[in-house]
């Protein structure tokens, strides 16, 4: 009890001396509290870098400690830095010398014993019965894992045993939980804690737990595709027919038959070249005997060529849309003449173009692959320290026997 013998040592000397309970303000420094109280910053001189960051830090809403003489003079204070330490501040009766040390804090160390009754919610219900907002956030978090609160009806309850460091008669530093009993419907069990505030539902030395993790899901879904993407249009804005598609046309240059697998179209060189509809253009280039050529793949499974162009508009990869120049009419490869060779293939076949072109032949929906996150849980095992679980709770069991008074903090937490 070094702290308190340290107050009463002062205040027995010197007639009329008080102590006073105080709070350090957002941004006060140690050194503009010496000014405060004409005390001078000398004392400072010569303090390490590591000493000087060490008065910085003072937290701000800290409680800390004054004894002042009749005067309203400052005879001693003590002002924590951090849990364990504190500045210990002191001057002579007549104000002429003062002086300051770091000291260890000492604190009172107790058990105590809560009962609460719920009427909004655990954690509310708590603060308002005891006093202790550090309290009620100790017992949230052991129930966190273990019990849903928000199935909490009013007459439930919650017991609990916990240690609290107490300074000068008034709460210091964070409470540990021991053990909670959740009364709901009238049903009791104990939730069992662990030294990091953790709650379990056993005492078991092997505990599961679950974490939840994000998976990648990809599923198939039939979307509509765009209506005026539904019908094929012509490849040339003037269209005459001079060579219809056959499994077995007579080849002009080869002078054989040979299957046809598309349709030729008529017209001069340089005439342009239209997409038959939206897609991306999966080749551009020379073909063998096609020449230059450039291929389309669209919804639906189809896959459009063209082909003895003279000049290409477009390259691979690009998405062009229906109706776009793509390239211009030519006689490259092996040709007759200036013409469009016009291919159409559906889900890789060969199709006649002049059923499809001019024509709703594409469905109104289309498969489609889609990826989504579907929150997965998983469960874990770990080994946990719950020692002495089984006599805090006869402990418990045994204060609600005796129905052991509930301890009100009547000033709040530090």
């Amino acid at each position: 009890m070094k702290l308190i013998i340290v107050l009463s040592i002062c205040m027995g000397m010197l007639f009329g001396a008080q102590t006073i309970q105080k709070v350090w303000g957002e941004g006060q420094t140690f050194s503009a509290y010496l000014e405060e109280n004409n005390i001078s910053t000398s004392l400072l001189e010569g303090l390490s870098v590591e000493d000087r960051a060490f008065l910085s830090e003072i937290r701000k809403d800290a409680r800390y400690y004054e004894v002042r003489d009749a005067n309203a003079s400052l005879l001693q204070a003590l002002i924590p830095v951090s849990d364990q330490m504190q500045i210990d501040l002191f001057c002579d009766a007549n104000h002429s010398s003062c002086s300051f040390k770091m000291i260890p804090i000492v604190y009172e160390e107790q058990r105590y014993f809560a009962k609460v009754k719920i009427v909004s919610n655990p954690s509310l219900d708590i603060v308002n019965t005891i006093g202790s907002p550090k309290v009620a956030k100790r017992v949230s978090l052991a129930l966190k894992s273990v019990v849903d609160t928000t199935k909490f009806h009013q007459g439930d309850s919650l017991a609990f045993l916990y240690w609290q460091k107490s300074r000068l008669d008034h709460p210091y530093g964070m409470p540990k939980v021991d053990i909670v009993q959740v009364t709901m419907q009238k049903k009791p069990r104990f939730i069992y804690v662990d030294s990091e505030g953790v709650g379990y539902k056993s005492m078991a030395k092997k505990q599961y737990y679950t974490t939840t993790t994000k998976k990648e899901i990809h599923y198939k879904k039939r979307v509509p595709i765009s209506k005026k993407n539904g019908r094929f249009g012509m490849p040339l804005r003037h269209i005459r027919v001079t060579s219809s598609f056959s499994l077995h046309r007579w080849h002009p240059i080869l002078h054989r038959y040979r299957p046809h697998h598309g349709t030729d179209f008529g017209a001069r060189k340089g005439t342009p070249l239209l997409a038959v509809n939206a897609g991306r253009v999966i080749f551009a280039g020379r073909m063998g005997g096609y020449g230059k050529v450039v291929k389309i793949r669209h919804d639906g499974g189809y896959e459009s060529l063209y082909a003895h162009q003279s000049r290409i508009r477009v390259k691979r990869g690009q998405w062009v849309k229906k109706g776009q120049i793509i390239g211009y009419v030519g006689s490259t490869g092996r040709s007759t003449g200036p013409h469009l060779h016009f291919g159409l293939k559906k889900n890789g076949r060969w199709v006649d173009p002049m059923k499809v072109l001019g024509k709703k032949s594409i469905k109104t929906t289309v498969l489609k692959t889609f990826t989504k996150y579907k929150d997965v849980k998983e469960k874990h095992y770990k080994m946990v320290d719950l020692k002495g679980a089984k006599q805090q709770q006869e402990e418990l069991i045994e204060a609600l026997e005796n129905n052991a008074s509930t301890y009100i903090w009547s000033d709040g937490d530090e």
